[in-house]
C-alpha cells in the first residue's frame, strides 16, 4: 500500500508531570501524578495527519516493551500505517515532561529505539505525495530521506526540531521548511537557545528582516510557526524578493502546548498532500494548532476533521 503522506520521525512514551514550576538547577519541585502518554515529534505528526483525513505512513522504531505497544496501538487506533515501524533491542524512546499551570512546558528526551533507524529504513517512497521529517531520528536517515524523495518528485517537508546542522544539499531539496522563531534564530546565527515544540513562542527571528536569508539557505518555502500569534509564511517573489504571508491564530485559553507544533506540521502536510498552496495550507494548520492547545497532551489533544470549524 502506498500512502500520500510518509512520515519519518521520532516516536515516545510521554511522562508528563504537572506542576507549579519548574525546578532549577539543583532543586527539587514537587509535581502531579505521572501520566504516560503516546507521542514522538513523528508519530504526533503521523496522528495528527491521519486524525484529519489523511492517508499517512510512519517510519521509525519502537522497543519490544509496554511503552513500544502503547504507540502501536495509538498509531494504528488513528489510523497510521505501521509496517515500517521497526521493532528493536532497545527501550521505546521516552520523552520527560513538564507542564506548569500556564501551559507551557520542557521537555527531556531519552531517543532510545529511535537511534536504530537507519537510511535503509526509508527506501521506496515511490507513490507518496508529501514526506515529512523531524529530527529525533538519526541526521543521516534524515537527509538521506530528503535526498531520495526529492529525487521521486515527492514534495519534502522538515521541521527542524530539535535543531541540528543540516547539509546544504538537503536544505536546498525542501520544498517547506518548517520552523518555530527560535529555530529560525537558531538557524541563521542570531539566537544561541534552542528552539523547543512550544508552538514557537517567545522572541527569536525577525521575518521582515530575516526572511530572505531563510530563504536563501535553500527551501521553495519557510513557514515559522509563532504560537499564539499564528504564522508567517515565506515564499520566493519577483525580482528576488521575498513574498510574505501573515497568519492569524484563533485566540483561545491554553492548557497544554505539547506537541501543538507536531498538531501543526501534521495539519500542513494533510493539506499540501491535497494539493493546496503553503498559505492555505499553514491557514489550516494554525486551526488544528490552536484547537490541540485547549486539551492536555499532544496525540489525545489531536481534532477530527469535522471538530474544526
Amino acid at each position: 500500500m502506498t500512502e500520500a503522506v510518509l512520515v519519518v520521525g521520532s516516536a515516545n512514551a510521554d511522562l508528563v508531570v504537572a506542576a507549579e514550576r519548574r525546578p532549577a538547577g539543583g532543586e527539587t519541585v514537587l509535581g502531579g501524578d505521572t501520566q504516560i502518554l503516546p507521542g514522538g515529534k513523528g508519530a504526533n505528526t503521523a496522528v495528527a495527519a491521519a486524525r484529519l483525513g489523511a492517508d499517512v505512513a510512519l517510519i521509525g522504531a519502537v522497543g519490544d516493551d509496554a511503552h513500544g505497544r502503547l504507540l502501536l496501538d495509538s498509531l494504528r487506533g488513528s489510523g497510521v500505517g505501521t509496517d515500517r515501524v521497526r521493532i528493536v533491542d532497545r527501550p521505546t524512546g521516552a520523552a520527560y515532561i513538564t507542564v506548569t499551570p500556564d501551559g507551557e512546558n520542557s521537555i527531556l528526551v531519552s531517543p532510545g529505539a529511535n537511534h536504530a533507524l537507519a537510511p535503509a529504513d526509508v527506501a521506496e517512497p515511490a507513490g507518496a505525495r508529501v514526506l515529512v521529517a523531524s529530527l529525533e531520528v538519526p541526521l543521516d536517515v534524515v537527509e538521506h530521506a530528503i535526498a531520495e524523495t526529492s529525487r521521486e518528485g515527492v514534495r519534502t517537508v522538515l521541521n527542524l526540531s530539535p535543531t541540528a546542522k543540516l547539509s546544504d544539499e538537503t536544505l536546498q531539496a525542501l520544498d517547506v521548511l518548517v520552523v518555530n522563531e527560535h529555530e529560525a534564530a537558531w538557524l541563521l546565527g542570531t539566537d544561541s537557545s534552542d528552539g523547543q515544540d512550544n508552538g514557537g513562542t517567545g522572541a527569536g527571528a525577525d521575518n521582515a528582516a530575516d526572511g530572505a536569508r531563510l530563504l536563501d539557505l535553500g527551501p521553495d518555502a519557510v513557514v515559522i510557526t509563532r504560537g499564539p500569534d499564528g504564522a508567517t509564511v515565506l515564499t520566493r517573489g519577483g525580482a528576488g524578493g521575498v513574498d510574505e504571508v501573515m497568519v492569524p491564530s484563533p485566540q483561545v485559553t491554553a492548557v497544554d502546548t505539547t506537541g501543538a507544533g507536531d498538531a501543526f506540521t501534521g495539519a500542513l502536510v494533510t493539506w499540501l498532500a491535497s494539493g493546496a498552496t503553503v498559505s492555505d495550507a499553514a491557514r489550516r494548520a494554525v486551526d488544528v494548532a490552536a484547537v490541540s492547545v485547549t486539551k492536555h497532551g499532544a496525540q489525545p489533544s489531536y481534532p477530527l476533521l469535522d471538530e474544526l470549524s
